[in-house]
């Protein structure tokens, strides 16, 4: 592996929340890992969540499952709500949508700003990595259809761009 590879990798664990990167190609194999600042890893004591009881979901009649009867999904009611005419950017997959970079960096656009092809709106975290979204087409941000934080389907709109 390069010289040149390994200061991407760099750059991307300082530029990211996360602790440690590995990456592997071939036989060789880099691990890349932070720690916090002072030197010393510190140990974190979780306390066990108190236990909860579990409720019976209702079950879905078999007519209802066949035909999508019963509740609509997340995706469904978030694609039948008031969108403004223009194209709709949508989730690429499921998980944990985020407008910013980080908990104290402003967000990605806001409404009014204009976004090129390509550029970088939102992330999405799955599975504990962050995925970036990004502006398929160029335009104006009408709406943030997704809320910072909260879960997201696939398909479901995020932004609207006109």
């Amino acid at each position: 592996m390069d010289l040149r590879k390994i200061k991407k990798l760099i750059d991307l664990l300082e530029e990211s929340n996360l602790s440690e990167i590995e990456i592997k190609e071939g036989e060789e194999s880099v691990r890349l890992a932070r720690t916090p600042r002072g030197g010393v890893a510190a140990a974190v004591n979780y306390a066990a969540a108190p236990a909860v009881p579990l409720q019976p979901m209702p079950m879905a009649s078999p007519v209802d499952a066949a035909t999508g009867g019963g509740k609509p999904s997340i995706a469904a009611v978030a694609a039948g709500s008031d969108l403004p005419d223009g194209h709709v950017v949508r989730a690429p997959m499921v998980g944990t949508f985020y407008a910013s970079p980080a908990p104290d960096k402003p967000p990605f656009v806001t409404v009014g700003q204009t976004v090129a092809a390509g550029e970088t709106i939102g992330i999405i975290e799955a599975m504990k990595m962050f995925n970036p979204i990004e502006a398929d087409a160029s335009g104006t941000i009408l709406k943030v259809v997704a809320e910072s934080g909260q879960p997201v389907e696939f398909d479901q709109p995020l932004f609207v761009i006109g």
